[in-house]
This record gives structure tokens, sequence and C-alpha cells, in this order.
């Protein structure tokens, strides 16, 4: 038995069956964890839903961000955009199914056995581990209701970006979305700045990467996300391990066997349309 972690797939379906069977993956005995993102940018969204979703309790996963701009396309709140290439999942004709399915998903994966926690763009250094899990709760709560539209038309904006027990309502909820689903920099005190996409060392003084200010959850974790296509992979301390390779920008699809550390890549089918920052647009 295997648990295995993967990066952003967005619709790279056929990397991810080459990816998986490069490790013989058998959802039978192993578990496949998955760090958001499952849609849009690549060709498959709606082959990667399907396939996740059959994989029932073998998967793991969060929801990204571009996870829940589909949910909020398919709600009818926000544009479809053509460069998402997610027309063929909205005409399916299992379209409602799998998006009941996704709003049902978590963004947060905590395993106390393993200490592992997961979340799609990582943990606030605002949060320790206690709150983390409640501000998660909270928004899954909301996205598996009836109310989930008008959360979903709320979330959009980048305020308020500083944590407080007091926040209430949509706007704590925005706040925690954009914490876990978004988050790539903060200020030197823990406020979340959403403006800058730029690779670690030329974002703007005084920003740094959210994992580089000192945390409130336990060190004995390790943080496991994706979402920050340009880290490459690299770049992270000790504890904190970055998944998103940039397989629909042309760049691999990477997965880490937890057991033996072992890491597997797979390139992209589209390594000739790679060029310029574009990872950094995840």
């Amino acid at each position: 038995m295997s648990t295995y972690l993967i990066g952003d797939v967005h619709g790279c379906f056929d990397e991810l069956q080459s990816l998986l069977a490069q490790a013989s993956f058998d959802p039978q005995q192993d578990t496949l964890w998955l760090t958001g993102d499952l849609v849009a940018r690549g060709p498959d969204s709606l082959d990667v839903l399907r396939y996740v979703r059959s994989l029932g309790p073998a998967v793991r996963m969060v929801l990204g961000n571009h996870d829940l701009h589909l949910l909020a396309v398919y709600a009818g709140i926000s544009r479809n955009k053509p460069k998402d290439r997610i027309t063929p999942l909205l005409e399916a004709p299992d379209a409602d199914e799998l998006i009941n399915w996704l709003r049902r998903q978590p963004v947060l994966q905590v395993d106390e056995q393993q200490k592992l926690v997961m979340a799609h763009a990582g943990i606030t250094p605002q949060w320790d581990l206690d709150t983390a899990r409640m501000c998660a709760r909270e928004v899954e709560a909301v996205l598996s209701s009836d109310s989930y539209p008008l959360f979903l038309d709320a979330m959009y904006g980048d305020m308020p970006n500083n944590w407080t027990p007091q926040l209430s309502g949509l706007a704590r909820l925005r706040f925690s979305t954009n914490a876990l689903t978004r988050m790539r920099y903060c200020f030197p005190h823990g406020q979340l700045d959403m403006i800058s996409k730029d690779a670690p060392g030329t974002a703007p003084a005084p920003l740094k990467p959210w994992f580089d200010l000192p945390r409130l959850l336990d060190e004995q974790y390790t943080i496991i996300f994706g979402h920050w296509a340009s880290l490459e992979g690299k770049g992270t301390p000790e504890g904190v391990i970055a998944l998103d390779t940039g397989c629909c920008w042309g760049g691999d699809l990477t997965m880490l066997r937890w057991e033996d550390k072992r890491y597997f890549t797979q390139p992209s089918t589209r390594r000739a349309e790679k060029g310029g920052d574009k990872r950094a647009a995840s």
C-alpha cells in the first residue's frame, strides 16, 4: 500500500494515466492525493473528472481555484473562457453529476498518521491547524449546501486580506478561499497579497512567499501544495513540498510516493507549446 501525491493535473489526462502507470498505481491498495486544479487549460478536463470520481475512496483531493471557477461557470456566475478548454465538460451528459460531486470535495486534507496537510495554495502563516480545519469546514459546508451559488458569486475579490477571528459571513469565506486556493505571497505579518504572481526573488519588497514566513502550523506536519507552477517544485523549506510543475504549460506532471520519497515525472505532450512566463498565471 502506497500513498501517491500529484500536482495540478489541469486536464492533462494522458499524462496522468502515464504517470500512474509508471508506479503501477493500484486503486484497490494505494491512495492518490491530488493538489487541486483538476480542470482547465489542458485538453481533457472531462476525462480527468470522470476518472478521479471513479476512484472513489482511493483518492484524497482538494479543490483549487480553477475547480471553483468551473463551479461558478456552471452556475452561470462567471464566464466560460475559451483558454480554459472546459466546454466539453460543460456540455457533457453527466455534467450535473460531475459538478455536484466536485462541489462536495474538500479544500483541505489532513492525515494525522502520516502527518500530511494538503491545500491547493498552502496554509497561511496566520493559521494554526485547528484554524485551518475550521475555516476549511466552513467553505466546504457552504459549497455543499443549496446556497452555494451565493458563495460562488461572492468569492471573487482580494479583500479582506488579513485574518482575524472576528471575520464573518461572506468576507470570512472569501478570505479562507483565497488563503487555501489562491495565495502565493504574503506581507511580513502574514497578510495575503493577491496581486503578485512572479517567481520568488522577483516579487516587489516586502513580499515573501507564504512558506518563507514563520508559521503557526506544528512543524511535525508536512504541507503539500500545488498552484504555483513557476516554482517548478523547488525552493521550499523543509516540511513544505510544492508539486505543481506546470504540465499544462509544457512542463511535467510530478508525483511523490510518500513512503520512500521517490519522485516520478511525466513530460507534457504539449512540450512544444511551453514558453515565456505562462506558468505564473496558473
